[in-house]
C-alpha cells in the first residue's frame, strides 16, 4: 500500500486504544509457554522438557500459519457463516486500516495469541506419550481446519453462531471447549492407535497416571503467569480502553481468586494441609468459567462463578482416577477435560443464565438481550447449548481425524516408541519409578490427599 494511505489510516486509529491493546498483547504472550510450563510440572522428570517444548512449537507454527492463511480464514469478510475467504491470505492489505479503533495488524496479532494459546492447551493431550515431530503438521492443520472455522463462526461479523446471537466474550467454546475436545481426541487415539503407531503395554496411560508432578515450582510459575495473562486477555477482548475492559479484568480476577480459595480450602478440610496443586487447579477453573462471560456479568456473580467452577471441576477431576477410566485407558493429561471441557460447558451455559444487558453496555456500543435470570431471555440458554455442542463435536471429531491421518504417514507415527519411554532412565529416575510403584499396590490412590502436589502444614 501507498505509505500515504497507511499513515492516513494510522491517524484514524485511537492511539490510546492502540497502546492499550499493544500492552495487552505483551502481557498475553507469556501464557503460551506458561501452559507448557504447567504441563512440564505435571509430568515425570524424564519427560519434563518434552512436555514443555510443544508450547514453543505452538507459538512458532501458529504464527506462521496465522500469517499465511489463519487470519483470513478466521476473520476474512468474503467467506460464509462457517469460514472466512482468502482475500487476506499472507496478510494482504492487513496494515493500519482501523479495526474498530485499532490497526488491523494489531487486531490480527491479538487474535493470533488466542490461537496459539488454544493450541498449546490442545496438544497437551499428547504429553508423555506422543512424539514431537508429528505435532508440527498437526498444529498447522488443526489451526487451519479446526480453530479458524470455529473462531469465525463465533466471533466473525458474518459467523453462523454470531448471527444466531451467541454470547461468548473471550472464548468459552473456541478456547476451552475446543482445546479440551482436541486434547481428549489426541489422548484417546494414543491409547488406541489405528494406523502406523503400534499399541504397547509400556506406552499406555497406566505407566503415567500414578505419579507425583516432578516440579511444583513449574506449576507455581505457570499459575502466576496464566493468571496475570488472563486478566490482559479478558480486558483486551474489548479492543478498546473503556470501562468494560476495566470491569472484565476485575471480574476475571475475582472469579479466579474465589475458585482458588474454594478448591484449596476443600483440600485443607479433607487433609488438614494446603496444596499448591489445589490452588493452581482452583484458579484455572475460575478462569475457565469466567472466560465466556467476563463482559456480561457483575462482580457478585463472578464470585459465585468461581466457587461453582471449583466445586464442579473438582468433582470432574475424579473421573480419571476411577477403575472404569483405567479399564478403558482414559488419561487426562494436564486435567484439560476436567477443567477446560467441563468448566467450558458450565461457563458457556452459565453465561446464558446470568448475562446482563446493562453490563454488556458498559463499552457504550454493545447491545444484547441478556440472559435468563436478569432479563428473562430463555432463548439465550438454548443458543449457548447449541454453541457448546457444535464446538465440542467439531473439535473432537476433526482433531481425531487429523491426528489419525498424520499417523498414516511414514516417519510421522504419533505414538512414542518403547525406547523413548524406557531408555535413559538414570538412578534418580529409577528412584522415581519406585515411588510410582508404591501407589500401584492395594492401597487406593487418592488424588485429593497430596499424592499429586506439595502439601504445606
Amino acid at each position: 500500500m501507498n505509505p500515504t494511505d497507511v499513515l492516513a489510516a494510522w491517524e484514524a486509529c485511537s492511539k490510546t486504544d492502540t497502546v492499550f491493546i499493544l500492552v495487552c498483547c505483551v502481557f498475553c504472550w507469556p501464557i503460551v509457554p506458561a501452559v507448557g510450563l504447567g504441563y512440564s510440572g505435571y509430568s515425570t522428570r524424564r519427560s519434563g522438557l518434552a512436555s514443555f517444548y510443544p508450547g514453543l512449537l505452538a507459538i512458532a507454527v501458529c504464527t506462521v500459519q496465522w500469517w499465511i492463511i489463519g487470519y483470513t480464514l478466521a476473520y476474512g469478510e468474503d467467506g460464509n457463516g462457517v469460514i472466512g475467504g482468502l482475500s487476506k491470505a499472507f496478510h494482504a492489505g492487513v496494515l493500519a486500516e482501523p479495526m474498530g479503533t485499532i490497526p488491523e495488524i494489531l487486531f490480527s496479532e491479538f487474535q493470533l495469541i488466542f490461537c496459539a494459546t488454544v493450541c498449546a492447551i490442545s496438544i497437551g493431550g499428547a504429553c508423555e506419550r506422543g512424539r514431537l515431530l508429528p505435532l508440527i503438521p498437526f498444529i498447522f492443520l488443526w489451526s487451519t481446519f479446526i480453530y479458524c472455522p470455529l473462531a469465525h463462526m463465533v466471533w466473525s461479523s458474518d459467523g453462523f453462531l454470531a448471527n444466531l446471537g451467541v454470547l461468548d466474550f473471550a472464548g468459552g467454546t473456541p478456547v476451552h471447549i475446543c482445546s479440551s475436545a482436541t486434547a481428549t481426541a489426541l489422548s484417546i487415539y494414543l491409547s488406541y492407535p489405528l494406523f502406523r503407531s503400534k499399541r504397547s503395554s509400556v506406552r499406555t496411560p497406566q505407566h503415567l497416571k500414578l505419579h507425583r508432578p516432578h516440579n511444583s515450582m513449574c506449576q507455581l510459575l505457570a499459575l502466576v503467569i496464566i493468571w496475570n495473562s488472563w486478566l490482559a486477555f479478558d480486558a483486551g477482548t474489548t479492543l478498546a480502553l473503556n470501562f468494560k475492559s476495566v470491569m472484565a479484568a476485575c471480574v476475571t480476577n475475582l472469579c479466579a481468586a474465589s475458585g482458588a480459595l474454594t478448591w484449596a480450602l476443600l483440600t485443607y478440610h479433607e487433609t488438614g494441609k494446603f496444596s499448591l496443586d489445589s490452588t493452581f487447579m482452583g484458579a484455572i477453573s475460575g478462569l475457565v468459567l469466567i472466560t465466556p462471560s467476563a463482559g456480561f456479568i457483575d462482580m457478585t456473580t463472578s464470585f459465585f462463578f468461581g466457587i461453582a467452577g471449583a466445586l464442579i471441576c473438582r468433582q470432574a477431576l475424579r473421573i480419571k482416577f476411577t477403575k472404569l477410566a483405567a479399564r478403558y485407558r482414559w488419561v487426562d493429561n494436564g486435567d484439560s477435560f476436567a477443567t477446560h471441557c467441563i468448566g467450558g460447558f458450565v461457563g458457556t451455559l452459565a453465561t446464558g443464565l446470568f448475562a446482563r444487558r446493562e453490563v454488556a453496555a458498559y463499552d457504550g456500543v454493545t447491545e444484547i438481550r441478556g440472559g435468563v435470570f436478569f432479563d428473562g431471555n430463555w432463548r439465550q440458554l438454548g443458543i449457548q447449548l447449541v454453541e457448546a455442542l457444535i464446538g465440542f463435536t467439531w473439535s473432537f471429531c476433526g482433531s481425531y481425524i487429523l491426528f489419525a491421518l498424520i499417523d498414516c504417514i511414514p516417519g510421522l507415527e504419533v505414538l512414542a516408541s518403547d525406547e523413548d519411554i524406557i531408555v535413559g532412565m538414570d538412578a534418580s529416575q529409577m528412584d522415581e519409578s519406585l515411588y510410582e510403584a508404591q501407589w500401584t499396590g492395594e492401597e487406593e490412590y487418592h488424588p485429593f490427599k497430596g499424592c499429586s502436589s506439595i502439601l504445606l502444614e
